[in-house]
């Protein structure tokens, strides 16, 4: 079930990447990059699985966040479903699928020609410079 969770948000992300890119260009390197970061993110959860259970020292939460945050998310998901690792922390999980959701926002952004990215900068801009 996980996989076809992992399948549907991968999605729009895919889209917005095949869309931008013109052949086999970067969005090779991103989906490479996806790929590892999100074999990475699956190994670590594994390892501080393990780690939970031996009572080693742990892995930050942070590090978790931060990985999803840079392409791991998918990984992350995935090792969560398989180890039922992370899976009952609530405020963790929250972060977790915020950020995932990050992800979902910046693909359709990418997908309505960066519009969102465009407003959100310009209202920012008024709000510091007072306007």
């Amino acid at each position: 079930m996980g996989v076809l969770i992992i399948a549907f948000l991968l999605v729009l992300p895919v889209l917005a990447v095949h869309r931008r890119g013109a052949g086999l260009g970067p969005e090779i390197i991103l989906y490479a990059h996806w790929v590892g970061m999100s074999a990475f993110t699956y190994w670590m959860y594994a390892d501080d699985k393990r780690r939970a259970v031996t009572g080693e020292w742990r892995v930050p939460e942070l590090r978790f966040h931060l990985l999803g945050l840079f392409g791991g998310w998918p990984g992350g998901l995935l090792a969560q479903r398989r180890f039922r690792h992370k899976c009952s922390k609530i405020r963790f999980q929250i972060v977790f699928w915020a950020t995932v959701g990050a992800w979902q926002l910046l693909a359709v952004d990418s997908l309505l020609g960066w519009g969102i990215g465009k407003t959100g900068a310009e209202w920012l801009l008024r709000l510091v410079m007072w306007e």
